[in-house]
């Protein structure tokens, strides 16, 4: 499990629009890494156009947001132009990099049990270590405090 103070688990993957998104390319800058479980559900869209609607404000700071999920670049594609998305969205339709973040976890619903993304949250910052985390994550607030943490860089 990554804590404050970590190195940032370095990655690369696909993402919409069919090009790659890399922990390196955001080095020298804050990064906001965002795992969601599944495109176009109530909770992920929700999160998406709430990071969306500040985009502006985690611009200003110099600051990229980038979205995590196992859905294909396919569905990131429906789902940004769906809800004229801002953020980058990216796939790990293999688990590695949740797996490596510490977001796949076991999870049940309706007394079944399956593996998952827990909504989570990583800011890292310009050297590339994790500068706060936010697991379990409630959507309503939760852009506020990572947008007050990355002012607080």
């Amino acid at each position: 499990m990554i804590e404050t103070g970590d190195n940032a688990p370095e990655f690369i993957l696909p993402r919409d629009g069919g090009s790659e998104v890399s922990l390196s390319a955001f080095r020298g800058k804050p990064l906001v890494v965002y795992f969601y479980p599944k495109d176009d559900t109530s909770g992920c869209t929700r999160e998406a156009l709430e990071f969306t609607a500040r985009l502006a404000e985690f611009e200003a700071l110099g600051a990229t947001v980038i979205g995590v999920s196992k859905d294909t670049v396919s569905k990131h594609d429906k789902f940004r132009d769906k809800h004229d998305l801002g953020v980058i969205l990216a796939s790990d339709a293999d688990s590695d990099v949740c797996e490596r973040y510490g977001v796949w976890k076991e999870k049940s619903m309706y007394g079944k049990k399956f593996m998952g993304i827990e909504r989570s949250t990583f800011l890292i910052d310009a050297e590339g270590k994790i500068a706060a985390t936010w697991r379990k994550v409630k959507v309503p607030g939760h852009v506020d405090a990572v947008l007050d943490a990355v002012q607080s860089l």
